[in-house]
């Protein structure tokens, strides 16, 4: 049996890290949350482990979180992006980071907003360096819905990266939260489902939907994704 690999959430307090820690925690997954507070983290793993008394989770601050995983994943504010990957750059080398980072720009969250930031993957890539394999995705899952038991329709993940293997790795990951997860192309192609997501929040607030997503038509069953 495959052996799972060991997954820090970075920023995994809020509404999407702790959403995903819950998934794949509940999928079997050794999980690590991190915050910049590490009693916020621990009282996050805790939270997790009242839901899935058997989960194994711990809670630290980001670095050290960071530091005892194989895989790490980035659920932070666009305006602590470049702040927490500077934090855990020290104990990302050899590895996989999982950008999930949205650019928005308070108050206008529904209206794209392009800069010479975009996208945000990208300068994610550039900052940790090329020992680190920078996989981005969950751009455009409905933090709210992970959260719960069942899963709902929530859509599918385009996943970004320069790196096949890694890119493969991540969508295990994708699945294993229950998810579909679509090989998308480089890294540079990631500001698609970045400015997508503004697009979702304007969706949402004009038809009152509780968590917009996406999906890919046109494969049928029994191909290969």
């Amino acid at each position: 049996m495959k052996e799972l690999p060991k997954i820090a959430v970075v920023g995994g307090t809020g509404a999407l890290g702790s959403g995903l820690a819950f998934r794949w925690a509940r999928a079997g997954y050794t999980v690590a949350i991190g915050s910049r507070d590490a009693e916020k983290g621990k009282l996050a793993a805790e939270s997790l482990l009242s839901r899935l008394p058997q989960a194994k989770v711990s809670g630290a601050d980001n670095k050290e979180a960071a530091a005892q995983a194989d895989i790490i994943v980035l659920t932070v504010p666009f305006a602590h992006h470049d702040a927490t990957l500077e934090e855990i750059a020290p104990f990302a080398d050899g590895k996989i980071v999982v950008d999930t980072t949205v650019p928005l720009v308070p108050p206008k969250v529904s209206r794209v907003q392009l800069s010479a930031d975009w996208p945000v993957a990208k300068k994610a890539q550039s900052l940790l360096g090329e020992k680190v394999r920078v996989v981005s995705a969950f751009h455009n899952v409905a933090a709210a819905h992970l959260q719960q038991e069942e899963s709902h329709d929530d859509g599918d993940v385009l996943v970004y990266g320069n790196n096949l293997d890694a890119r493969t790795s991540v969508i295990e990951l994708v699945e294993a939260t229950g998810l579909r997860g679509w090989h998308a192309g480089s890294i540079d192609n990631s500001v698609v489902s970045e400015a997508l997501t503004s697009v979702l929040i304007f969706i949402n607030k004009k038809y009152k939907i509780d968590g917009a997503g996406i999906r890919i038509t046109g494969l049928s069953e029994g191909d290969d994704d």
